[in-house]
């Protein structure tokens, strides 16, 4: 309202001055050609030639419109055609998201040409036909996808990597992520393919540098980094005992996360493989460090099983027995340590020993061997058939034939 008041005011004083002029400063225009002449005041004059600019510019922006009708046309047949690609698009999308693949391919691949985004509309077209099945169109529409739009390489690439995986084409999965993460090396979707690529490949080595990453990014729950460290180490281990290359599992050991350094698993694996490796005194080493950071059973029967200084392994297994004085395990090894130092008579005493606080099958094989040696064939049948009858009541309950079933 403010304005048009002021445009009032504004055109009024314009008016005024203008009559001001024209009654202060008469004048006129003559205009003479061979014998027609014409003659009229100054300012009509003036108005009239005002008014003729404005009708020849009228008209020459009426020819100038007038001049590209095509053009014109075909703008607005594109303008036309894009909204309804962006209109069909909308509706394809829509069908994706409720699972109706089929009509989702069809809308979004008949507006693919005429949208905005063809990227878009290809890459959720080749969705939908792969999730129907049709495996050979959802690749054609990748293509589709790739050659729609510059630089749109990376984006086709995830997506074929996330189809390949889907239908247990892992290899080439990993083939074009491997590539991918040369390009965007901290991508993060990248990073959750990669994963699932090489757990699906057992690829534990590039498990093993894509960890870092994985946790760096927060791709990876806590509880899920130390499940696929641990299955991960395990697996790289066992390759490299498998291919009798020690040096190769000390390394992986020494870049262990510290958190695995007392799993009782992983340390008895690493133990094992030492003394495959000739190094059965890193072995005990290792074992009795183990120990002193966590107790556990395994670890006390393994090393009882090493031979590496029989009478300082005595004398060590002893002191953890003043602190677990009835420990059955530890009696247990305590035994075979004796028998390793040729203290027979020792050796019964805790084997004994172990027996009356877990009544086990081996601590009677042992017995019953030690008995043998020794020449009391007595007790060595009372203890074999000890040793039998524990074993027999470890074993499944299955029918059994009768003493007179031929």
């Amino acid at each position: 309202m403010r304005k048009l008041i002021l445009f009032i005011v504004v055109g009024l004083a314009a008016g005024a001055l203008i009559g001001q002029l024209m009654m202060s400063t008469p004048g006129y225009i003559l205009i003479r050609v061979g014998d027609i002449s014409l003659q009229t005041s100054f300012w009509f004059g003036m108005l009239l030639l005002f008014a003729l600019f404005l009708v020849l510019h009228f008209v020459l922006r009426l020819l100038w419109r007038l001049r590209r009708p095509v053009s014109r046309m075909k703008l607005w047949n594109a303008r036309t055609r894009n909204r309804q690609a962006m209109h069909r698009t909308v509706k394809g999308l829509v069908a994706l998201a409720e699972g109706r693949w089929k009509r989702a391919e069809q809308s979004l691949t008949r507006s693919a040409e005429d949208s905005s985004t063809p990227l878009v509309n290809y890459l959720s077209a080749a969705l939908a036909a792969h999730y129907q099945g049709r495996h050979e169109q959802a690749d054609e529409l990748l293509k589709k996808a790739h050659h729609s739009t510059e630089g749109a390489d990376s984006a086709v690439g995830l997506v074929q990597a996330q189809l390949m995986l889907d239908r247990q084409q892992s290899e080439q999965a990993l083939a074009i992520l491997t590539r991918l993460q040369t390009q965007m090396p901290e991508h993060p979707q990248v990073l959750k393919l990669l994963k699932q690529a090489y757990l699906n490949v057992e690829d534990w080595e590039g498990m093993r540098q894509l960890l870092p990453k994985l946790e760096r990014h927060d791709l990876i729950s806590e509880e899920e980094r130390k499940t696929l460290e641990r299955r991960t180490y395990q697996a790289l281990l066992t390759q490299a005992d498998q291919q009798k290359d020690y040096e190769r599992a000390r390394t992986l050991w020494a870049g262990m996360p510290e958190t695995l350094n007392n799993d009782v698993d992983l340390v008895l694996l690493q133990a094992a493989i030492l003394e495959r490796g000739n190094d059965a005194g890193e072995a005990e080493s290792m074992i009795r460090q183990s120990l002193r950071n966590r107790w556990d059973s395994r670890l006390v029967a393994h090393y009882g099983l090493l031979s590496v200084e029989p009478e300082r392994q005595l004398v060590t297994a002893e002191k953890w027995l003043q602190e677990r004085p009835n420990d059955p395990e530890l009696l247990m090894t305590l035994g075979r340590l004796s028998l390793r130092n040729a203290y027979w008579g020792k050796a019964q005493e805790y084997f004994e020993a172990s027996h009356r606080q877990r009544p086990s099958g081996v601590a009677c094989a042992e017995l019953a061997r030690l008995y043998a040696s020794l020449g009391q064939h007595s007790k060595s049948q009372h203890y074999y058939r000890k040793s039998v009858e524990l074993l027999d009541r470890s074993l499944p309950a299955l029918p059994q034939p009768s003493e007179h079933t031929s």
